[in-house]
């Protein structure tokens, strides 16, 4: 029988058809939610059933969190999945789920709020072993503490916003003189940004990469970890290509790691799918946050484990125990996945629009993970990814030459999209050399 008899997917486009491929497997019926933007979104088109939640703006439609409590409790749903971004590391949203007798598929209310806190995060990452970054203790109040702070673990710091992600609220400073106006600023975007102003300081690392851990937990104190990806090729903070496993990294390494995670997360009590993450240089991690949700890349982790994530998502959080230790984890060859975004591959500037031809590229260790089709109209209202191509192989250089091939195999037009960079990205000898770091990607765009 299975676990729950309906799920309602609270989201949209690739993650919500991500989520219905499992619930479909699994013998669970689906609802899903749209704007009026995406009445003929594929999500909407092959779900069991579907509810009409707002107008395009996502305020009104994806975060509206009444209609979408309203749209399970109408269609008789005894769970709800939030996908990535939107609602999904919402604690509120988490609670109102719970307080009406549904399941949320994603970690408790009080794990989502104290991780959402990346002050609240680093302290009680610190109190179960977990190394940091060097930086403040907590919340840095006024411009005088933050020269303090600068000058005792020494410049470049980096000052960043308690709340939220995506960059904002970020800001460096190579010297003690830049500290202020850096302070300010990232305060001011911090609080327009996230309605939270606070900010704290770490010692800004030159050359780091930026190293992930995909754990799952369940309500019975079992927690296991599925290994690494490496996401340091980031342009303004946003991944762009990420691989399972690092690069950078070794399997001793990788055990070492995962070893002071799970026995943390242990303690923690924490279930269901989290990711932490991590700065990684000169042989040392450094933890920076987690994200309490599924991530966008989990794709490479499945491909190298052979675990769907989210059907085990779904079991987790309908009170099944995983069943399996580290021991019967395994790591299989490598894999890569691609970011495709409308978006012009020079500029970046946004490309919405009608996709007139798509031709999804195939083979053997390739999956495409999209939601548009041929004659689908890219709306402008939400985010700017459209697909995203994953492959598999023996070795990473297979997996190179295979995603090469796959990426021309691709045919999309209509919009303008990153694949040319992709390409431009996997010849270049520096990616090649798996040797690249945070800053790679930011350099090899400005070389352009």
């Amino acid at each position: 029988m299975p676990v729950f008899s309906k799920i309602l997917i609270a989201n949209r486009g690739e993650i919500a058809l991500r989520v219905q491929r499992a619930c479909r497997e699994m013998g669970i019926a689906t609802v899903a939610v749209h704007s009026t933007a995406d009445a003929d979104a594929m999500h909407v088109r092959l779900a069991d059933e579907s509810v009409c939640i707002g107008p395009a703006a996502a305020r009104d439609s994806y975060l509206n969190m009444p209609a979408l409590i309203s749209a399970a409790l109408i269609t008789g749903a005894e769970a709800v999945h939030p996908g990535y971004g939107f609602l999904s590391e919402n604690a509120d949203f988490a609670e109102m789920v719970e307080a009406h007798g549904l399941a949320f598929i994603g970690p408790s209310p009080t794990h989502i709020r104290m991780m959402g806190d990346k002050i609240t995060a680093k302290t009680t990452m610190a109190d179960l072993g977990v190394p940091l970054v060097p930086g403040s203790d907590g919340e840095v109040p006024d411009v005088e503490a933050a020269k303090r702070v600068a000058a005792e673990i020494g410049c470049p710091v980096l000052i960043k916003a308690a709340a939220g992600g995506g960059g904002r609220g970020m800001k460096v400073a190579r010297t003690l003189d830049e500290v202020e106006e850096a302070f300010r600023t990232a305060r001011a975007e911090a609080g327009a940004a996230f309605g939270n102003n606070a900010v704290y300081i770490e010692k800004y690392l030159d050359r780091p990469r930026h190293v992930e851990l995909q754990v799952l937990g369940d309500n019975h104190g079992n927690v296991v970890h599925f290994g690494e990806r490496d996401c340091s090729l980031q342009r303004r903070h946003q991944k762009l290509l990420e691989e399972a496993g690092s690069p950078g990294i070794t399997r001793e390494e990788r055990d070492r790691l995962g070893e002071i995670a799970t026995a943390a997360l242990t303690k923690f009590g924490y279930r269901n799918a989290g990711t932490l993450e991590f700065l990684y240089q000169d042989g040392q991690f450094a933890f920076i946050e987690m994200n309490t949700r599924l991530q966008v890349e989990h794709p490479v982790t499945e491909m190298v484990t052979g675990v769907d994530l989210v059907r085990e998502q779904i079991r987790i959080a309908a009170g099944e125990t995983l069943g399996y230790g580290q021991a019967d984890i395994s790591f299989n060859g490598h894999a890569i996945e691609c970011r495709i975004t409308a978006e012009d591959p020079e500029t970046f500037a946004p490309s919405p629009g009608k996709v007139e031809v798509f031709h999804a590229p195939g083979g053997l260790g390739v999956r495409l993970d999209s939601a548009i089709y041929a004659g689908y109209r890219v709306p402008s209202h939400y985010d700017s990814l459209v697909a995203k191509l994953i492959v598999h192989g023996r070795s990473r250089a297979e997996a190179i030459a295979r995603m090469r091939r796959a990426l021309e195999e691709f045919a999309l037009s209509g919009i303008r999209t990153t694949i040319p960079l992709h390409l431009r990205i996997l010849d270049d000898p520096g990616f090649r050399s798996g040797e690249y770091t945070i800053h790679w990607l930011e350099n090899f765009v400005a070389r352009r």
